[in-house]
């Protein structure tokens, strides 16, 4: 649950960062990647969780 939190604060500033970058504040070329990433990252967690790891013997 704690990584899903950290995934969606991650977004939610990546997502305010890129907003400055459409602002022209920021580069939009660092900022869009960043956002992308973090949205790549929470979605991959959330997909990951229980997976099958196999039997252990």
């Amino acid at each position: 649950m704690r990584i899903i939190t950290i995934g969606l604060v991650a977004i939610g500033l990546c997502f305010f960062l890129n907003i400055l970058g459409l602002m022209k504040m920021l580069p939009l070329y660092l900022t869009s990647p960043l956002l992308f990433v973090s949205i790549l990252f929470t979605i991959y967690r959330l997909n990951h969780r229980k997976t099958f790891k196999g039997f252990k013997g």
